[in-house]
């Protein structure tokens, strides 16, 4: 296993890639830590699964959630991924974008090994981290530096596969694309955000503001993001 790949230059949609790659028809499937609920609805729209249990541990966004009545076969739960509140062998994919890093990482060894029991045998779980690489990444870094947490995540995985609690079936690389029209847009959507408190000094601020400035047309911004998926099976 390897935690990126430098050369890797595809760029993607990973919905679309998932759907492609993952056996949906009819599936149960549980998507930890699913924020916003975005790829959680349009996985729901795409009508081929039979439920998705939706889990976020952040209590402002699952009461956000909790407002989308509409999609009779999703339901939402309030929980972390250390402590899944699902029985045993319930699902047939584990789903988790980008969330792994902001399990506390005392906790990532026990959310690796709650996954592998709710699986069903055969069981699949694609689990999707940013790589700590990019443009996009050097900005992120000046107020909330996730190397050393992501280098964990990827350290949990590896030490599941390694003790056979789930096996891997392969590793995908890409890079996904992030347009931001404006700095006031980026602070929006990465720095006010309900799941992390980023309280930033007005220097740092400014900084930040700068950094991101220095990759800002007049067009609007558009960065590479690369990012790696470990997709893990369960045995039987």
């Amino acid at each position: 296993m390897k935690i990126a790949d430098p050369a890797q230059e595809t760029v993607v949609n990973e919905v679309k890639l998932m759907l492609a790659e993952l056996p949906f028809d009819g599936a149960s499937v549980l998507e930890l830590g699913c924020g916003k609920a975005e790829k959680t609805l349009t996985l729901a729209e795409a009508g081929r699964l039979k439920e998705i249990v939706a889990l976020e541990v952040d209590d402002i966004q699952h009461q956000r959630n909790l407002q989308i009545t509409d999609l009779p076969n999703v339901h939402f739960r309030h929980g972390g991924a250390e402590a899944i509140p699902a029985a045993d062998n319930s699902f047939d994919i584990v789903l988790m974008f980008k969330s792994l890093h902001h399990v506390p990482m005392e906790l990532m060894d026990q959310a690796l090994s709650e996954i592998a029991r709710v699986l069903k045998p055969g069981g699949l779980a694609w689990i999707s981290e940013p790589v700590f690489a990019g443009d996009l990444n050097e900005v992120f870094r000046l107020f909330h530096d996730e190397k050393i947490v992501r280098e964990a995540a990827f350290a949990a995985i590896r030490k599941a596969v390694d003790d056979g609690r789930l096996t891997l079936k392969k590793q995908l690389f890409f890079n996904t694309r992030s347009y931001f029209e404006s700095f006031e847009q980026f602070d929006q959507r990465m720095i006010q955000v309900t799941h992390t408190n980023h309280q930033l000094a007005p220097d740092l601020y400014q900084r930040v503001k700068e950094k991101f400035e220095s990759y800002l047309p007049p067009e609007g911004a558009t960065f590479l993001n690369p990012q790696r998926v470990d997709l893990l099976r369960k045995a039987g």
